[in-house]
């Protein structure tokens, strides 16, 4: 992928991506958790996380539609919600085409905040660059070590987080807990921070308990409370 981003030659009625899903309901996690939002998935990613919970999002399954970047947001318009997620698999894979669709989203008036969830190993700093709109933020998974894919983050990413963005971690054991305090530790970034447990293979009340004893006093606890209202295995929820 280019290190710039490029608009100009480009326009939203002719470009497709490859989508998995579109639908509206409830942000489940992070500091916009609770809050009506239309969920944009776009299909691919370069990782193959252990405990992924979206593996539909990428082969050996298929884009389940192909849409312009037009039709993407006359969809977005169709719902009542003013925040958005544009989730994956990896929604930055798509480059270019990935920060024209984040572009034609901002223009929506209707929207407040636009949020996209990246897995951490696409650099983000073209996309700050061409992407000037306060709507758009960044939530980047930093992938653990028992994700099998930690030695993929892009480590300079973690140097332009800003304090609109989020750093989450995603924990599953001790191992995971303790590469993430060294990361803070080294890189000191400046986003939200945020901690989550590997749903049933972290309790979310000893990873409480190891925030407390470390101490973290500069991160928050984050919940996955889709999957508690819904099954965990539900889609489009």
């Amino acid at each position: 992928m280019s290190d710039r981003i490029e608009l100009s030659h480009m326009t939203p009625d002719t470009v497709t991506l490859p989508l998995v899903e579109i639908f509206e309901t409830v942000e489940g996690e992070g500091t916009k958790a609770g809050y009506p939002t239309v969920f944009i998935r776009l299909f691919g990613c370069p990782l193959r996380c252990s405990w992924c919970d979206t593996t539909y999002s990428y082969p050996p399954f298929q884009a389940a539609d192909v849409m312009t970047i037009k039709e993407i947001c006359e969809k977005v318009k169709q719902f009542s919600s003013a925040h958005v997620c544009l989730t994956g698999g990896e929604p930055l894979l798509h480059g270019d085409r990935s920060a024209l669709l984040l572009q034609e989203l901002a223009k929506l008036d209707s929207l407040v905040d636009i949020h996209v969830e990246t897995a951490g190993s696409i650099p983000l700093h073209p996309f700050l660059r061409a992407l000037t709109s306060p709507k758009i933020r960044y939530i980047m998974d930093y992938k653990l070590l028992s994700s099998g894919e930690s030695h993929q983050m892009h480590l300079p990413n973690l140097e332009v987080l800003r304090p609109q963005d989020e750093l989450k971690f995603v924990v599953a054991d001790d191992d995971d807990f303790n590469l993430a305090c060294h990361v803070l530790q080294v890189y000191k970034p400046a986003s939200v921070i945020l901690f989550s447990p590997v749903w049933e293979s972290m309790e979310p009340q000893i990873l409480v308990q190891k925030m407390l004893a470390k101490p973290l006093p500069q991160a928050k606890l984050s919940l996955q409370i889709h999957k508690v209202i819904w099954d965990p295995q539900k889609r489009g929820v």
